[in-house]
Order: C-alpha cells, then structure tokens, then sequence
C-alpha cells in the first residue's frame, strides 16, 4: 500500500513538472535538460531554494519555480561553468552534470526582486518579439526576478479609454507617442512625439502583451501595470472641460495635464482606464504611478488629496494591490505618500548606489525620514539612455546594500531592483546584484569576482582574474559621492567642438580612473584571448573592453587634434585629426563582429514589427531618431536630449558620428587655410540621416578574437 501511495505521489508530481515553466525553461537552455534534473517544490514561509542530489542527477528544490529557477542558475554558474547571460541564453551541458557533494540551502527574507525602468522599455525593448521576451523572461526568472515592470500593449488602454471619452482617432494619435518614446509618455513627461501609431502597432502591442503576461504568471512573477494616476491629455480641459493643472514642459515637449482630484471626473476616468486595463491584462497586485516625474509642476495641487485619489481608484479594481512608485528626485512627494496605509505602497529607491532617499543622510538626495512607513526597495539605476560602456560601483554597490539592512530603516527594506535606462551592458554588476539578496552578510568583492570570472567563461586564468581585478578597482570603481550618469562618455559620440568632454547634457561626469589603465588592462585580455577562442562569454568581454580601451585613446587623441589647431600646426592638426578619425574606424571595425553592438539588430528589430513598407518606415524613424537628436530641433538642441541615447554601435560610428567629427574637422582645415566656412548646423545632418533607409546588417562580421588583436595591436603602436 505504502508503494502505491509512493508510486501515486512520484506521478503526480512528475505530472506537475511536465506541465511547469521549469521544464520549459531548461529545454530552452539545452534539450534534453529537463531529463536532468529533479525538480521539487516544497512549501516555506521564505523564498529557498537547495541544492542536491540524487543519484546521477541533481535536484533542486524551492519553495516557487522563480525560487527554483534561481537555484538552477546557482547550480549553472557555480558547479557547471554555465552562465547565461543577454550575449547568451543557450548552453550546452556537460555530458556528466558535476554533482553537488554537500546539500546547499539559500534563503532571503527580501520578498521583492524588482525589475525595469519605464525608460528600459524604450531604449532597450522598444521593437522587441516574442522571441526576445520569451528570453528575457528566462533571464529573470534565473536571476530570482518576480516583480517586473510591465507596460508593453498600455497604447491600447488609452486608445480604448479616450474613445469612450470622445477623442478622435486622429486626436488619440496626437496623445500616444511612439513606440521609442513610450516610457516618457507613460511617464507623464511628453504627448504624441513619435506617432502617429498605425493600427497595427496598436494589435501588435496588446497580443504582444498578452504572451508576455501569460508567460510572467505561470512562473509566477507578479508583473507590475501601469496604473492611473491622473494623467489626461494637455486638451482635457477645452476638450471635456476637465479641471487640471499644467505640469509645464519637459524639456521642450509639452507635457500632459493633470486632472485635479477634486473634480467628479477622476474617479469616472479611473473607473474607465482600469476597467479597460483589466479587461485586456486581467488584474494587477501591483500598480505603477508616477505623477509629476522629472520636474513637473505641482504648485496648485492638493498634493494629499491627490495621492489619496491615486491609492483609492487603485483599490477600487483590487482592495489588495499596492501602489509602486519611483523615488526620482522630489518625488514621490512626502505630502503625497506621508498619510497613505502602510502596505499599500512599495516605493523604488531608484538610484540607491548614488543618490539614496531610504535614509542615508550622505545622500544628496536625503530624506530624513526615509520612505515613512512605506516598503521600500534598494535599486541599481547604474546605465543611463542605454549608453554603451563600462561602469559601476561594484564595491559600493555591496557595502550600501549591507549598510541599508543594518540601518533603522531595515524594517520596511524588502527587496533589491534593477533600474536601469538601458539593459543589455555590464553583465558583471547585474549579476552581483541579483545575488545580493540571497547572500546572508557582507562578503568581498574580488573574493565574489573571482568566482564570477570562473563562472562566466567556465575556466580562468591568473591574467584573467587579474585583468577584472584592474577594472574592478578602476572603472567599476566609481567613487561614492559620484552622482555621474552612467558611463564614462566617449568623446565619438560627441557633437563636435574646441571643448568637448561629455556627450548629453546631465552626464556630471569626473574622471575617476586613468584612460592609459584601461588601455593596459585591454591588452591582457587580449593576450589570454587564444585560449579563449570562440568562448562566448569571454569573446563578448573582450570586445566590450578592447572598445572602451579604443574609446580611451580617443580621450587621449583628441587633445592633441585641439592644441594644434589653436597653435594653428597644420600638419600636426592634419595627423592628430586622421588619427582621431582612424580610432572611429576601428572601433566599427571592431563591434561589427558581435550582433549585441551593431546598429543593425536595433533597426533590424524595428522594421521587423512592421507589415508594410509605411510601418516599417516610421517604426525604423523612431529608432533612428532615439539614438541620436532624441527630440525635435527644439528638444534636441534647446532641451538638451541630442545624443541622450548615443551608442558605440558598428555603423553609428561610421555612418554617423564619423561625418560629424570629418565635417567639423574639415570645417578647422578651411579655417586654418584662412577661409570662413559657415557655421556647421548639426541637427541639419543628424536629421537627415534620422529619414534614411539604408540597410544595416546584424549578421556578424569577422573572427572577434582575430579583430580585438589586430585593432589593440593598432591603438598601441
């Protein structure tokens, strides 16, 4: 009896197994993985997982498959030399799994592990398929994530809800933006830039969406919507008579009205956009609204009565969701959050490694009282416009983490984020993130690297471990009291001028490390790259780090173009400026050999989403124009976003920053020729290559290894 009731049990939970998103998950990580392992799932009053084994297989045990997931990552990285990252979600295991001798247990009291800025939606995963989510998923389920951000699909919401509101189509085009300039809309910083959205991308977002949520729910990650919060178009007033305030601008761009909460409307149009929400996505436990974002004027509104009509049309469409919230500068407002219940709010402390709000009185960003009773969770903002280059806090990032859960304010800590501009950079310091919650105290950042190292390329060398100690103790060093942000901007990506050092406008960049150091420490990648050769991992680090060591010398190259030409030397000038130039080539030369930096995957998704020649068209424009003018004349030039989102892409570089610099370069020739050219109109040229439609490949040119050698061997002779 006992055996049938064993034998009983062992199938239905075999049953269970073939039917969960873990079997799925490592099939897609190798075929033929689920046969593997055992997968068990048992009940627990905390996020756990084990692992163990059990005969020729391991077993790893949770208490949720996004625990579970975790535990299989672990066992990837740390036994198998497995680690699957952006560059790579494929994998083969080795023919015998290496066995786990000892039984090991990880736990965390931390029950959020959030991911996703809006704005990662717009300058990494705005033409993104199914396909590209589907590994993204994967991706944050193995790294423990269980409350995204999730906002793909919410154009159709709005278009539903401002129909019934009276709003023509034509009008609804004029408040929706595009599909690269989702987030700051949603964000409730501009209207329309971008559009008009066809039909088409309106029924590709929302199935698109669909999938995604599907997917998110069956492992179980609780996916945060976009909730109202009383945005309405900047016209609500003449429009529909709605009494509003004006936000004022956003860096040139008009920004949506907000709808007072003292008029009857509020709630009527609440009412409306969550019942249209749900009605597509089904409900939330979590809701994101983030009135007033980056600067928008709050003066005329009852702040209080605002956040209480925010939290309650909330509750309304589910008593038990709580309201999600980016700590960004001002906001969200104390007099707005102050006298909400506690449990009802999860407030995302989003730059935490630079300027934290939870309480640390160090911060230039201080709030005395942290986030009140409100839950809060410790987040990593660490890229900004999705910029290409190497950077991080990566000590720091670890001594804050431990120096919040030892504060007063540890009772209301419940999680670690990602909140990143742009993803797809810097694997190392995402990686050390995700662990953090399941590392019970303080431990060493090279003791963690070395074992990170070890794991990515699935062996080491003494060269190697040394070459990531150097730029962990240089460019992933950024000092503490750094605000900068982002990476350290490459001059390439400059408009040009007699006086450039940072490439957009908020960048507060300091050097922190010296160029000749990165330089150096390329070159030892570089020489250990022979016995990496066609090691994914490692052939993606490389390029990556030969890039920045490129970039680097043109730091170093530029200087010299600018003093001979004040001292008006004109062959020095001609050399320096050839030798500038020749540094452009090569770095395109250089990322042309990985798909992950060439301009080509970006326009190659974007034409993708359309169906006709007219949609492909306007999406490839709006991808086009993000990563490069950003804006209009007026935004680009006067707001200060022209080259916001610049990229160190194959192709960008050569097609695009490369005639810039040779225009300007040429204009100081006929300058120092004694002629008076006229004055170069730069947002001229950006916007003209912004409407063309040359093709950009993705494929991937050259041996990486072979090109890395060859292009160091250049910048070094």
């Amino acid at each position: 009896m006992r055996k049938q009731i064993l034998f009983f049990l062992l199938f239905i939970a075999s049953q269970m197994y073939a039917a969960s998103p873990i079997k799925g998950l490592l099939e897609r990580i190798d075929k033929g993985a689920s046969q593997r392992f055992f997968i068990e799932q048992v009940k627990s009053d905390k996020d756990f997982f084990e692992l163990d084994q059990r005969g020729n297989k391991v077993v790893v045990r949770g208490n949720n498959y996004i625990s579970i997931a975790t535990g299989i990552n672990r066992y990837l990285k740390y036994y198998a030399g497995i680690h699957l990252s952006w560059n790579n979600m494929r994998a083969k295991l080795p023919e015998q799994l290496p066995p786990v001798l000892k039984k090991e247990r990880y736990d965390t009291d931390l029950k959020y592990r959030y991911n996703f800025n809006y704005c990662t939606y717009s300058y990494t995963m705005a033409f993104w398929d199914w396909d590209r989510w589907e590994q993204e998923i994967d991706w944050m389920a193995l790294h423990g994530i269980n409350l995204p951000l999730s906002i793909v699909g919410t154009g159709s919401v709005w278009r539903n809800v401002l129909s019934q509101l009276g709003y023509s189509k034509e009008e609804i085009n004029e408040f929706v933006a595009g599909p690269a300039f989702q987030a700051w809309w949603l964000m409730n910083n501009l209207e329309g830039w971008g559009g008009p959205n066809p039909e088409q991308w309106y029924s590709h977002q929302e199935q698109l969406q669909k999938r995604i949520l599907k997917r998110m729910r069956e492992y179980g990650i609780e996916p945060v919507l976009p909730g109202y919060s009383g945005m309405v178009p900047a016209n609500a007033k003449e429009k529909l008579g709605l009494n509003v305030a004006d936000p004022g601008k956003w860096n040139g761009y008009r920004r949506p009205a907000f709808l007072q909460p003292s008029d009857e409307n509020f709630r009527r149009i609440a009412r409306l956009y969550y019942k249209e929400m749900t009605r597509l996505y089904g409900k939330a436990n979590y809701y994101s609204m983030d009135p007033f974002h980056e600067g928008g004027n709050a003066s005329g509104v009852d702040l209080e009565a605002a956040g209480k009509s925010i939290w309650e049309a909330m509750k309304e469409v589910n008593p038990k969701a709580a309201w999600v919230v980016q700590a960004w500068g001002a906001c969200p407002y104390d007099d707005m959050i102050k006298n909400l219940p506690a449990g009802d709010m999860i407030v995302l402390d989003l730059y935490s490694e630079s300027r934290p709000q939870w309480g640390n009185p160090n911060s230039s960003w201080y709030r005395r009282q942290g986030f009140r009773q409100h839950d809060w969770i410790y987040c990593m903002l660490l890229n900004f416009g999705g910029n290409v280059g190497l950077y991080g806090k990566m000590k720091h990032v670890i001594d804050e983490f431990y120096r919040a859960k030892g504060s007063g304010f540890n009772s209301t800590l419940k999680g670690v984020g990602l909140t990143m501009e742009g993803s797809e950079n810097n694997p190392v310091m995402y990686e050390l993130l995700c662990e953090l919650p399941w590392r019970g105290k303080l431990f060493s950042k090279d003791e963690w690297l070395k074992e990170y190292i070890k794991a990515r390329y699935g062996k080491t060398t003494p060269q190697v471990d040394e070459a990531w100690l150097e730029l962990s103790n240089t460019i992933y060093n950024s000092p503490a009291s750094s605000t900068q942000q982002g990476a350290h901007e490459s001059v390439f990506c400059a408009r040009p001028l007699l006086e450039v050092y940072q490439v957009s406008t908020w960048s507060e960049m300091a050097d922190f490390y010296a160029p000749m150091d990165i330089i150096r420490t390329a070159g030892k990648l570089v020489d250990a790259a022979d016995e990496f050769r066609g090691n994914n991992n490692f052939e993606y680090d490389l390029v990556d780090v030969v890039r920045q060591a490129v970039a680097e010398k043109g730091r170093l190259i530029y200087p010299v173009v600018v003093s001979a030409y004040k001292a008006a030397d004109k062959k020095l000038f001609e050399a320096a400026s050839e030798r500038f130039l020749n540094l452009i080539r090569l770095q395109d030369k250089l990322l042309a050999t990985r798909r992950e930096f060439r301009l080509g995957t970006w326009i190659n998704f974007a034409r993708n989403m359309g169906e006709t020649d007219a949609q492909k068209d306007l999406y490839e424009w709006n991808a086009r124009v993000q990563i490069t003018t950003w804006g209009n004349r007026a935004a680009a030039d006067d707001g200060g976003l022209h080259d916001y989102a610049h990229k160190e892409w194959n192709g960008l570089l050569q097609d695009f920053y490369y005639m810039r610099w040779k225009t300007f370069f040429d204009e100081l020739n006929s300058r120092l020729n004694g002629n008076t050219p006229k004055e170069i109109d730069f947002y001229a040229l950006e916007e003209h290559w912004t409407k063309q439609r040359n093709v950009y490949s993705a494929a991937a040119e050259g041996n990486p290894t072979d090109v890395a050698k060859e292009v160091y061997r250049e910048i070094t002779d």
